[in-house]
């Protein structure tokens, strides 16, 4: 239990929603569709949280900015369909909402897109600040993301515990020094998330609530 945290970020892909089966999918039918059949499910695990940017500018330079595009149409045309919330959510990050706790979300996703996932799973009404690829130079692990979520909101790295499914989410909370938790259903793996050594690893959604001294 730690009773100094009083601001708590949140990744959003795969920690609060799951989005797995949305992304896996937009990858599959985009570098499919430039490569047929060279594309499995397991090969696309790895771009699971970098940007869309990072991810396509490695496999073709070239036609990065056509990929994306690509990406996103289909992405967006099978969002709500494929889109849901995690066990838990919505009634933990109730919880630390009428206890005070000031949370924002810090992802590497466009605003725009946050925000639609955010109102499918009835999430939005929890976030008033959103750190998106949009209001950054540099993506997460890059700590920017997690400092510009930190002075929005007020608070210091010391108060605050940086919540993600994903490397890159463990190393900017490290890099911005605060405290870190993976979650366990990251769809790389427990053993992927922890070998990043968070400071916390969540089984399910509600540890949260003892981690930041919620007194239930």
């Amino acid at each position: 239990m730690n009773n100094k945290i009083t601001t708590i970020l949140f990744d959003l892909d795969g920690t609060l929603i799951d989005t797995n089966e949305l992304i896996i999918s937009s990858f599959l039918h985009t570098l499919n569709g430039y490569y047929p059949d060279q594309y499995k499910r397991e090969d696309v695990l790895p771009f699971i949280g970098p940007s869309l940017y990072a991810t396509f500018s490695s496999i073709d330079k070239e036609r990065t900015e056509e990929m994306i595009e690509n990406y996103r149409a289909y992405n967006l045309e099978n969002h709500d369909l494929l889109v849901k919330e995690f066990n838990g959510v919505f009634e933990t990050l109730q919880t630390l909402h009428q206890n005070g706790f000031k949370m924002a979300i810090v992802s590497t996703k466009k605003r725009d897109t946050i925000i639609r996932g955010l109102k499918l799973t009835n999430l939005d009404q929890f976030f008033d600040i959103i750190i998106s690829l949009d209001e950054v130079e540099h993506e997460k692990p890059h700590p920017e993301p997690v400092q510009k979520a930190l002075k929005l909101l007020h608070s210091t790295p010391n108060e605050a515990i940086m919540v993600g499914d994903n490397f890159h989410d463990i190393l900017a909370g490290k890099n911005a020094g605060t405290l870190s938790a993976g979650v366990a259903w990251s769809a790389k793996g427990r053993a992927y998330i922890e070998s990043f050594n968070p400071d916390f690893l969540l089984e399910e959604m509600q540890d949260l609530i003892n981690i930041v001294g919620v007194n239930r």
